[in-house]
């Protein structure tokens, strides 16, 4: 049963963050014009930034949807997620009005995007939980 619910995280998870990767990608200057409202990045660094998140959730998310490295991939979201939420609660402590940069949207960042810790837990989970059994075919011969 365990296995079973990981294997829905593990494909939510993946699913979530090739969206998420997909939605900046038609405006990425949007996207890196995002990052640095977060007033932490060097502005030559920005743009590689930028990039780099969306290179990571998108490879990082087919990996969840084809069980390819799933459980390293996870990891990286993790720290991903992590980095996001200490990111984005400076920025909120320092009164700081920025779009958090989630899916695309413009969505205003507030305590409530915080809540997204949810998704943390998660790839926590995969990337703790017992890895996958595979099956090999054999030749009974």
């Amino acid at each position: 049963m365990m296995a079973r619910a990981l294997a829905v995280c593990r494909v939510a998870l993946g699913a979530l963050f090739i969206w998420a990767a997909v939605t900046k990608l038609p405006d990425m200057a949007a996207f890196a014009q995002d990052v640095a409202n977060y007033r932490v990045i060097p502005a030559a660094l920005v743009p590689l930034l930028a990039a780099a998140v969306v290179g990571i959730e998108l490879l990082a998310g087919i990996a969840l949807l084809t069980g390819v490295m799933e459980r390293p991939a996870s990891a990286l979201l993790a720290v991903l997620l992590g980095s996001f939420t200490v990111l984005l609660v400076q920025a909120l402590l320092r009164g700081i009005d920025l779009r958090c940069g989630c899916f695309g949207s413009d969505e205003r960042a507030s305590w409530w995007t915080v809540v997204r810790l949810v998704m943390l837990a998660t790839a926590i989970a995969v990337a703790r939980g017992p890895a996958p059994e595979r099956t090999s075919v054999t030749n009974p011969a």
